[in-house]
C-alpha cells in the first residue's frame, strides 16, 4: 500500500465496528444526535502517520454517516479520534477522502 492512498473498500470487520464504537459518543457530542442504530458496513484505510479509517455507517433504514477515524501509531497510546464525518450519506455513496 502507498503511504497517503486509499486502500479498496472492504465489508466492515469486528476490529472495524469497535472502531466505530469507540468514537461513537464523540460523533454523537458533535452532531448533537444518539444513534440507536450504528452498524459499520464497509471500510477504507490510508496509511499517515498513523491510519485513517474511513468508515460507512448505517444510522438508519436508509440512513447512513461517513466517518473519519484517526488511530496513531504503536507507541503513542494508540487513541482514536475522529477527525472528521459526512452526514446525508446514502448505501450507494462511495467512501472517499476526506
Amino acid at each position: 500500500m502507498m503511504p497517503g492512498g486509499l486502500t479498496d473498500a472492504k465489508p466492515a470487520t469486528p476490529e472495524i465496528q469497535e472502531i466505530a464504537n469507540k468514537v461513537k459518543p464523540q460523533l454523537e457530542s458533535e452532531t448533537n444526535r444518539t444513534y440507536e442504530e450504528f452498524k459499520a458496513v464497509e471500510f477504507k484505510t490510508q496509511v499517515v502517520a498513523g491510519i485513517n479509517y474511513y468508515i460507512k455507517v448505517q444510522v438508519g433504514a436508509n440512513s447512513y454517516i461517513h466517518i473519519k477515524v484517526f488511530k496513531s501509531l504503536p507507541g503513542e497510546h494508540q487513541t482514536l479520534t475522529l477527525a472528521g464525518y459526512q452526514v446525508g450519506k446514502s448505501k450507494d455513496d462511495e467512501l472517499t477522502g476526506f
